[in-house]
């Protein structure tokens, strides 16, 4: 489980150093493929490729023409690219993907149970202001024991 967060950094390349602490999961419990995507642009989300093997199987059982589906297949694929992990531990973000999430230098990577988001800080900080924690969401997560 990815768990916790580290700051990096994104080199003149568009390559994201993976912090070791997760790079030492990755890669052994998950491999060095990944898929790298965005739902809003915001972020830039990385997920070990079984993992999005898995999720792309769920899309697979709901209906072709679903709404949802569509808008969902859109976004991560329009942000999307499938990449490698390199034998330094770094992954290129895809231009898009890094112009659009305000992302290069210095970064948040953060630990998302399965996978990872990698936010501009300043941005980051600004998501936690506008959304904050709530009774609600503290009483939703409650009800899974948590």
């Amino acid at each position: 489980m990815f768990r916790g967060h580290e700051q990096a950094r994104i080199d003149d390349k568009g390559r994201l150093k993976v912090p070791n602490v997760f790079r030492s999961l990755l890669e052994s419990k998950y491999g060095r493929e990944l898929f790298l995507t965005s739902l809003s642009g915001e972020y830039a989300r990385v997920y070990p490729m079984p993992v999005w093997l898995e999720l792309e199987e769920k899309l697979g059982g709901m209906p072709s023409t679903h709404p949802a589906r569509l808008r969902y297949l859109d976004r991560v694929n329009f942000f999307g690219q499938a990449a490698e992990l390199d034998a330094q531990g770094r992954v290129l973000i895809p231009a898009r993907l890094r112009e659009t999430a305000t992302i290069s230098g210095d970064v948040d990577v953060l630990g998302q149970y399965n996978y990872l988001d990698v936010w501009n800080h300043d941005r980051f900080l600004t998501k936690l202001q506008r959304d904050p924690f709530t009774d609600e969401d503290a009483k939703a997560l409650s009800e899974f024991g948590i």
